[in-house]
């Protein structure tokens, strides 16, 4: 998987220049990169079906179950609640008992973006994180997908006003939002799976 498009919303020379975010962010982008669609292939190819129809397009989750396990053998834990009452993420990295970065792969519409982004800012200005990261797709691989999905270009107008929030805090912290794409399109490979369905769940 290709991640063609990334933002990072800090401008603290602190945060970029400390190893646990460092290693995070690597740890990140090499979980995305070893995502592939037919799993073992080692690519990851698209069947270019729209969503918009029941039945047709291509599911999120046997991908995004992918992409945490590759984070969950870097040391990372999967499903757990950084703030009380703001649901569980989906990735998170502890450092000497501390929580310090968490990981969100969008499954949901853009709604469910903003409300990832929202619950990252306000878990760094409790100065409970020092690193948030959303992975969402990109408009050209989001078409092929479950219908309505949050996608990166919808985000955009919105950058700068997160960036603002993240750089008036004193607290060194930073929020990173990665756009993700299919290697390729293809006709020969299956659709991923949606919901819990054939191959959702392996």
């Amino acid at each position: 998987m290709k991640i063609p498009k990334i933002r990072v919303l800090s401008n603290s020379s602190e945060i970029f220049n400390n190893p646990i975010y460092i290693q995070a962010k690597k740890q990140v982008e090499n979980a995305i990169q070893q995502v592939d669609w037919p799993l073992g292939t080692g690519t990851f190819s698209i069947y270019p079906e729209s969503g918009k129809k029941k039945g047709e397009g291509n599911g999120v989750k046997p991908i995004k179950d992918n992409f945490i396990k590759d984070l969950e053998e870097q040391g990372w834990s999967p499903e757990l609640s950084i703030i009380s009452g703001l649901g569980k993420s989906d990735a998170v990295l502890k450092t000497q008992g501390k929580i310090v970065a968490v990981a969100e792969w969008e499954t949901g519409n853009v709604s469910s973006s903003h409300r990832s982004l929202n619950k990252m800012a306000f878990a760094i200005q409790q100065q409970l994180i020092i690193a948030g990261f959303l992975i969402v797709p990109c408009r050209n691989l989001a078409r092929y997908l479950t219908d309505r999905i949050g996608n990166y270009e919808e985000l955009e107008p919105y950058f700068d006003f997160w960036f603002n929030s993240i750089a008036s805090l004193s607290y060194p912290a930073v929020i990173v939002i990665l756009g993700i794409e299919q290697d390729e399109d293809s006709l020969l490979v299956p659709r991923i799976p949606k919901g819990t369905d054939g191959l959702a769940n392996n």
